[in-house]
């Protein structure tokens, strides 16, 4: 857990800067020509899609071929970066925190369920959460939206911001 804690919390401002401008400038039009998104909401689908990569990437041994816990639109947003292979690359390679490239493998949520079990399915989503808080800080009512689980948690289960701030993960992984 110490590695956790010891390092700074990002802000948004920092992750914009892995990115670099120009890319994320593009990111965020794309968002906004391809859904009709008002810009402020384009940049937080952009910024949760890069807070994504940033845990993956980070995280690689905990998180790595784990069920993405956003939207389809943040997936988007990670397919489009993608398709810009010289910078999504230096991404991943140069700036991220684990300098790996980090691959994308499409699978829907009914057909992952069916793989490693309900239970396990709770478990991996969970393992988010507090990684999450750690890097970035709490989950905020901007984050809702995108975070499949958050949202989940926030309106079939009526749990506030605070109590999933305090949720842990499942097992001791």
């Amino acid at each position: 857990m110490t590695a956790q804690t010891s390092r700074p919390r990002l802000t948004a401002q920092d992750l914009k800067d892995l990115l670099g401008a120009r890319l994320h400038e593009e990111a965020v039009r794309y968002v906004t020509d391809r859904t009709g998104a008002e810009r402020e909401y384009a940049e937080r689908q952009v910024l949760e899609c890069l807070r994504y990569l940033y845990l993956v990437s980070l995280h690689r041994e905990r998180l790595s071929g784990l069920f993405l816990p956003v939207e389809q639109e943040i997936d988007e947003i990670w397919h489009y970066l993608i398709l810009q292979t010289r910078e999504y690359r230096a991404l991943c390679e140069e700036r991220l925190p684990g300098r790996y490239f980090i691959h994308h493998r499409s699978v829907g949520y009914e057909d992952y369920q069916r793989e490693p079990g309900r239970e396990q399915v709770i478990e991996e989503a969970l393992r988010w959460l507090p990684l999450y808080r750690a890097a970035f800080g709490p989950f905020d009512e901007g984050a809702l939206p995108h975070w499949t689980v958050v949202r989940f948690l926030r309106e079939q289960l009526d749990m506030s911001l605070d109590e999933i701030a305090e949720l842990e993960p499942l097992t001791s992984a």
